[in-house]
């Protein structure tokens, strides 16, 4: 689960957040999602940037990210910085509009048409409504009621 899971959300989380996707934007890399463990050491930081993350990437942004939480005292024992992977996950609707035409696997909050869990081709988003293909047929998915959503990697 990501940092601002259902039983995570405070102050502290939100300012590292925003600093940490101020501090990427400008250095032209996109925060994709923030892990903390439970006691707050260990910090995994995951990035992406239009044509993918290499492990130079990681080390520049490690060092970076070293030196600014060292320069804003934010505490942790070791950090992570990963790529998000080819099951990225989705969770702002840029990433939806950027995605568009990738197979994605979905978990809802509520229940549509008596299931929660969908697999289908993303077609699009529009006032905040995902249009996602399933078998043909085309599914108006509200994104707040999106739970998780994830990248189906091609393999």
């Amino acid at each position: 689960m990501g940092l601002f899971g259902p039983f995570f959300v405070c102050s502290e989380a939100m300012e590292l957040h925003e600093l940490l996707e101020l501090t990427l934007s400008g250095m032209g890399y996109e925060l994709v999602d923030v892990e903390r463990s439970p006691r707050g050491k260990l910090l995994r930081v995951f990035i992406d940037k239009p044509n993918g993350i290499t492990v130079e990437d990681c080390s520049i942004i490690s060092d970076h990210l070293g030196r600014l939480f060292a320069v804003e005292n934010i505490d942790y024992d070791r950090l992570e910085i990963s790529s998000p992977g080819m099951d990225r996950p989705l969770k702002r609707t840029s990433d939806f509009v950027r995605f568009t035409g990738e197979l994605a696997k979905l978990k809802l909050r509520v229940a549509l048409q008596g299931q929660r869990n969908f697999v289908g081709i993303l077609r699009g988003v529009s006032d905040e409504v995902l249009k996602l293909e399933v078998d043909g047929a085309m599914l108006n998915i509200e994104l707040s009621n999106l739970e998780k959503a994830r990248l189906v990697p091609k393999l």
